[in-house]
């Protein structure tokens, strides 16, 4: 089914039969209105023109965005981006009584301030499409004091003051969105080795493989999708346990290769090249080199 795509927060209102928005940039709504809306059982997916940061929980069906599904049982924190898709299910428990709230925020409002070129380069927006945020009660609390200070803004009258506000209170919140993903980086520890012990799996079964020679060396991108991750949440989450990004893990994997062929095997360099997935031997030959200092000749013969 194509998603129904929503233009504007003002046609987000329309739709769940909200009062109109009091700025037509910027609303925080109250997730129980937009629960007992009338047609949202008809509503499976949609994708919006504007940012979209929430807390909800009390949901007794399940929301799908990028790759994983998600219940909102407890207090979960995710951001969506402009284009992309949310997936709805029915509620499977009519009597559960949803709480929380929607932040929605049209780039026009961002429009001529620094949040407008900034906000991207907060990698939760990308972490949204697979890992949403599992506040503390302290978290949420802050979280939602912040949001309130934004609605009581633009409630008053709006003036020259009132955007470079609600700006700097947006920053605020993601500055503060951005300190606790880190923690949760952290604190989901076994969640996160589970994850290590994956990432592991995933690449000894890539270079073991014999066509390896064929599809080359493996992208990040291509680890994070077998981890059903987003490739920025994968790499944010190895700098912070590991301090190596996902490029490094896979050099090291494919270092711990190219070793154990020199020292192992009689393969030539040029042979041991092409089955790691080199198509020049000069191109593995520098990168051994940029690694260990050594050629890959002068490596074997530290073996004899």
């Amino acid at each position: 089914m194509t998603p129904l795509r929503i233009k504007s927060i003002t046609e987000f209102h329309r739709l769940f039969n909200l009062p109109q928005p009091e700025h037509p940039l910027i609303s925080v709504v109250d997730y129980t209105q937009v629960a007992a809306a009338k047609d949202t059982s008809k509503v499976q997916a949609t994708v919006a023109d504007y940012y979209s940061i929430s807390i909800k929980r009390g949901l007794s069906g399940k929301m799908r965005y990028g790759q994983q599904e998600y219940d909102f049982d407890e207090g979960v924190m995710y951001f969506l981006a402009p284009g992309q898709v949310l997936h709805l299910s029915p509620p499977n428990d009519p009597s559960l009584q949803p709480s929380g709230w929607i932040l929605l925020i049209h780039p026009d409002f961002l429009w001529n301030t620094p949040l407008s070129k900034n906000i991207r380069q907060y990698e939760f927006f990308d972490y949204a499409v697979n890992e949403a945020l599992f506040l503390s009660e302290k978290e949420e609390a802050m979280i939602n004091m912040i949001v309130k200070n934004i609605q009581q803004e633009y409630h008053s009258n709006i003036d020259k003051f009132s955007q470079n506000i609600i700006i700097a209170q947006l920053e605020l919140l993601l500055n503060y969105a951005e300190r606790f993903y880190q923690r949760q980086f952290i604190t989901r520890k076994i969640t996160n080795h589970k994850l290590l012990n994956e990432l592991e799996n995933i690449l000894n079964g890539y270079f073991n493989n014999p066509q390896l020679s064929i599809s080359g060396l493996p992208s990040g991108q291509y680890v994070a999708d077998k981890l059903n991750v987003s490739s920025g949440y994968l790499s944010g989450l190895l700098k912070s346990l590991t301090g190596q990004s996902t490029q490094q893990h896979i050099h090291e994997k494919l270092m711990e290769k190219a070793k154990e062929k020199l020292s192992t095997t009689d393969l030539s360099v040029s042979e041991i090249a092409y089955e790691l997935g080199f198509e020049h031997s000069q191109s593995f030959s520098k990168f051994f080199k940029t690694k260990t200092n050594l050629s890959p000749l002068k490596f074997r013969q530290s073996f004899n």
